[in-house]
C-alpha cells in the first residue's frame, strides 16, 4: 500500500534487488515483490527506472561479477516485457551495508566499469547510485496551467 502511494507521484523508480543466494530468486519468482514493484511502477506511469543490485557483499564469492550479470540479464528480460527499455535503465551493483558504489566507486568491484544509458534525450553514464539518480530527467510540468 505505501509503495503505491509514493509511486503514483514519482518521476523515477529505484528498484532494489537483493543479490544474496535465494533472495533474488524469491523476488523475481512468479509472485515475487521485484516483479510486482516493477510492474506497479510502470503501470502508475513511472517512466524512468534505476536498478540497484544490493547485498553484493553477500554473493558467492563476495562482490561476484557473474552474479551481477546474471541478475542484470534476468531483470532486463522482465522489465522489457512490462514496457521499460533496458538500454535506458542504469544497473548498479551496490552494498548498502558497506556503502559500495552508493556515493563513491567501490574498490571491491574493480570489474564494474560503470553503467551507461541511452534514451531519446541523450546518453548518460556513471559508476554510482547517486550518479544514476543525478542522471534522472525531470519531466516537463505545465506549471502555467491549472
Amino acid at each position: 500500500k505505501n509503495m503505491i502511494t509514493g509511486t503514483s507521484q514519482a518521476d523515477c523508480a529505484v528498484l532494489i534487488v537483493a543479490a544474496g543466494t535465494g533472495e533474488f530468486e524469491a523476488g523475481i519468482s512468479k509472485n515475487g515483490q521485484t516483479r510486482e514493484h516493477a510492474l506497479l511502477a510502470f503501470t502508475l506511469g513511472v517512466k524512468q527506472l534505476i536498478v540497484g543490485v544490493n547485498k553484493m557483499d553477500s554473493t558467492e564469492p563476495p562482490f561476484s561479477e557473474a552474479r551481477f550479470e546474471e541478475i542484470k540479464k534476468e531483470v532486463s528480460s522482465y522489465i522489457k516485457k512490462i514496457g521499460y527499455n533496458p538500454a535506458a535503465v542504469a544497473f548498479v551493483p551496490i552494498s548498502g551495508w558497506h556503502g559500495d558504489n552508493m556515493l563513491e566507486a567501490s574498490s571491491n568491484m574493480g570489474w564494474f566499469k560503470g553503467w551507461a544509458i541511452e534514451r531519446k534525450e541523450g546518453k548518460a553514464d556513471g559508476k554510482t547510485l547517486i550518479e544514476a539518480l543525478d542522471a534522472i530527467l525531470p519531466p516537463a510540468r505545465p506549471t502555467d496551467k491549472p
